[in-house]
């Protein structure tokens, strides 16, 4: 049995770039969060082309550096989780992967010992 694309609908958007930038893959919920700037058309493009600075900046440094990134943000009314952290294949540093998660207003938190 194939296993199955379980990323195809989570309800979180999934961008993968590679090393360069270059768009390769975008579930549907990053295709639909995207769909003003072009949606699934996006593959292919750069991904700093769809960041204004300093943002852009930010991301082509994490790029270059191969790091991870997460931050929270609000916007109409919605706050998310986003999530930039590289991928590899074969233990090769390959690009970057964005999660972006929908969080409610107020969550509880944790410390586990």
């Amino acid at each position: 049995m194939p296993d199955p694309d379980w990323t195809r609908e989570l309800p979180a958007a999934i961008t993968v770039c590679d090393r360069d930038g270059i768009i390769l893959a975008m579930n549907e919920r990053s295709v639909a969060t995207f769909a003003a700037e072009g949606g699934a058309a996006l593959v292919g493009a750069s991904v700093l082309d769809c960041h204004p600075e300093p943002a852009r900046a930010q991301l082509a440094r994490l790029l270059a550096a191969g790091e991870r990134h997460a931050y929270t943000i609000e916007k109409n009314g919605t706050r998310k989780l986003i999530w930039q952290s590289p991928w590899y294949e074969g233990g090769e540093y390959r690009g970057l992967v964005e999660l972006s998660l929908e969080i409610p207003a107020q969550m509880p938190h944790f410390v586990r010992r």
